[in-house]
């Protein structure tokens, strides 16, 4: 008996392994097809909705699979302008018109959102899952596969819980879960295209449940593997670009 007890607990050690195993290589195909494009450049329009109110705004961002983004409001008038950069070494910068300064955005407000919308910098700026959390698969349906991730470092959230499209690796539906274990928000990727093979979702929504306010962000075109420069990655191209 002792021995049976002994052997099962074993392979119930070893059959945890696997099953983290498992997460982990998961994780690492949605980071790769998230990533799959050398570049992309991308226009989009937003909806911030509230009970009450809704506003439209318009904007272009461009982002490479080296973990770089760039992205800037063009319209209305009264955001025309305002910018974020994103580089590799956790780098963020944002820029204001309003103050013609370029400043960088310290580690202590990154869970913090930009320009009213729902996305933290840390949400808008491009990075791999996989480096950044630790994956458990919770579940296994026709359709997807469930994790749920813990930060690697203290952060506002958690922990998250994700499904994996079995198909494409997409990450369909995140959620975003406080340190009471209360869910916080939803990210939702919807309306998949295929661009040059690539899978890209095309709708993205994420919603603070919190303060009852939705941002919904829609890719009118998209460019993928094309001619970009390096200098649209700089302080002095997120000033005047």
């Amino acid at each position: 008996m002792k021995k049976f007890m002994a052997y099962l607990v074993i392979g119930m050690f070893f059959a945890h392994l696997l099953w983290a195993e498992d997460a982990m290589t998961i994780l690492q195909r949605v980071d790769s097809v998230t990533n799959a494009p050398r570049n992309k450049k991308v226009e989009f329009k937003m909806e911030l909705i509230s009970k009450n109110e809704k506003s439209i705004r318009k904007g272009i961002s461009y982002e490479t699979n080296d973990e770089r983004r760039y992205l800037k409001f063009t319209a209305p008038a009264s955001i025309r302008g305002i910018g974020f950069l994103s580089l590799p070494g956790d780098l963020m910068y944002i820029y204001l018109p309003s103050f013609r300064k370029v400043r960088r955005i310290a580690t202590s407000v990154r869970n913090t959102n930009f320009a009213g919308t729902d996305f933290t910098y840390d949400e808008l700026s491009t990075f791999r899952y996989s480096k950044k959390y630790t994956p458990e698969l919770l579940k296994t349906t026709d359709s997807t596969w469930v994790l749920k991730l813990k930060p690697k470092k203290q952060k506002d959230y958690a922990y998250l819980i994700m499904y994996v499209d079995k198909n494409t690796y997409i990450p369909l539906r995140i959620e975003f879960y406080d340190r009471g274990g209360g869910l916080w928000k939803v990210l939702e990727q919807g309306s998949i295209k295929k661009i040059k093979n690539y899978s890209i979702p095309t709708v993205l929504s994420m919603e603070d449940l919190k303060k009852k306010h939705k941002t919904v962000m829609y890719i009118e075109k998209i460019e993928v593997d094309i001619n970009l420069p390096d200098n649209v990655f700089t302080k002095r191209y997120l000033r005047r670009g």
